[in-house]
């Protein structure tokens, strides 16, 4: 009995260790650029550099006073480190119209993708925004961070910055 029991535990202990050991990579959802083509998420590419991606909302003030705050650093970090960033909206199919004048009014640089049924916010088990992931140049999740407050962006690009070394 006593060596079925040490079975048992090494063989879930094992199993735990291979799952923890698997990297976990963005989902296939397809979402909608501003221009309403549609984009296969799990494709997103930066050419072995890292990834932002950041869920928000129109409707979410710590949302948007974090990717306003970003956007003020945003050239000196992509010039640094060749990170991107992908704002991804979640505002639904009554508030999406508000996206686009609201990017172009602060003048982001990010790539802005649009996922008003909630399918990429869903795999990314998203609950409330903003949230953000971190992909290192694999497209393996690295980091994530969900809610805003000032200084965060200090340590996403701590964050980065490790990806980059």
């Amino acid at each position: 009995m006593n060596k079925t029991l040490l079975s048992f535990v090494l063989i879930t202990i094992l199993s735990f260790g291979i799952l923890n050991a698997q990297t976990k990579k963005l989902p296939t959802v397809k979402i909608k650029d501003l221009k309403g083509k549609s984009i296969d998420v799990s494709t997103l590419s930066n050419d072995g550099k890292p990834i932002i991606i950041s869920f928000w909302a129109t409707w979410c003030k710590p949302c948007k006073l974090e990717l306003n705050t970003i956007a003020e650093e945003y050239d000196d970090w992509v010039d640094e480190t060749d990170v991107m960033l992908v704002a991804v909206s979640i505002d639904d199919a009554r508030s999406s119209g508000r996206v686009e004048p609201y990017i172009n009014a602060m003048g982001w640089d990010y790539k802005v993708l649009l996922d008003p049924n909630g399918d990429f916010k869903r795999a990314m088990n998203v609950n409330n925004v903003p949230h953000t992931f971190l992909l290192d140049g694999n497209g393996n999740i690295v980091w994530d961070h969900n809610n805003y407050a000032p200084g965060d962006e200090e340590e996403l690009y701590e964050q980065v910055l490790k990806l980059t070394k």
